[in-house]
Order: structure tokens, then sequence, then C-alpha cells
């Protein structure tokens, strides 16, 4: 694999959070993405966003919530199963979050998608949090 693709070790990729990182599009623009660990070890990542309001990043840095193989959105309490990226619950249940294709291998993991390549680990940059006056799920 190309090492410039190269987001983390897989031991770095947490099984109770999320690793952020940075990609690029096609036309070069800046884009997160987290990525976690199943259970069963598969390393799985999706772009950044609740499909709910694209505004708000599931992971600010710090690593999303996750508990019981979903990831939460803090703004509003939606659930997106970690296998595959499935709301179950909250305002736009029924969606899915949108993939970043990876691939593990000799225990690293790689962007491997024609869509996106990896920029760097962490935050993109850009401040994406709009709609301030929206009330989250904790009633802020």
């Amino acid at each position: 694999m190309d090492e410039d693709a190269r987001v983390a070790d897989v031991e770095e990729v947490p099984a109770d959070g999320t690793l952020l990182f940075t990609v690029r599009t096609a036309d070069g623009e800046p884009a997160e993405a987290i990525c976690s660990r199943l259970s069963d070890g598969t390393v799985v990542a999706y772009r950044n966003y609740c499909q709910h309001w694209t505004d708000v990043r599931l992971d600010k840095g710090d690593g999303a919530r996750v508990t019981n193989g979903e990831v939460w959105c803090n703004k509003h309490g939606a659930t997106f199963q970690l296998d595959t990226g499935y709301c179950d619950f909250g305002p736009c249940e029924g969606s899915v979050l949108e993939t970043v294709d990876v691939t593990v291998v000799d225990g690293a993991v790689y962007v491997d998608d024609d869509d996106y390549a990896f920029a760097h680990r962490g935050p993109s940059g850009v401040d994406r949090e709009e709609g301030g006056s929206r009330i989250d799920f904790t009633g802020n």
C-alpha cells in the first residue's frame, strides 16, 4: 500500500470511540472522516457528520461517543450502527453515514477510496459548526 494513504496502526483505532482524520475530495477540498474498530477487529470509516444536520460533526476532536456498537451524535442523540452506518434512532432514522473505504494491510489502516485521499490525522481546520442557536441533545 501507498504510505501516503496510511491513517494509523490498527491498535491506534479505538473500539470504544473514534479516530478523527482528514481526507481530500477529488477536487482537493478537505473533509473529515472517523474510523473505529468493530468487535471482530474490522476497521470501518465514515465521513464525520450527522445525516440530520450535516454541519454537525460526530467527532469534534476528542473521539465520538461509541457504545454497544453505535456511534452517537451528541447534538440530538441520533445513533448510527458502526458496522453499517445505518441510523437506528433519532431524527435521521433510516439514513446511512457516508462511507470512506479503508483497508488493513500488515497491521496498518489505509484510505483505499477513489473518492478520497488521506491528508492527515486530526481535524480539517475548517469550522463546519453552524446553526449555533439550535438546541442539542443535552439541552444546550
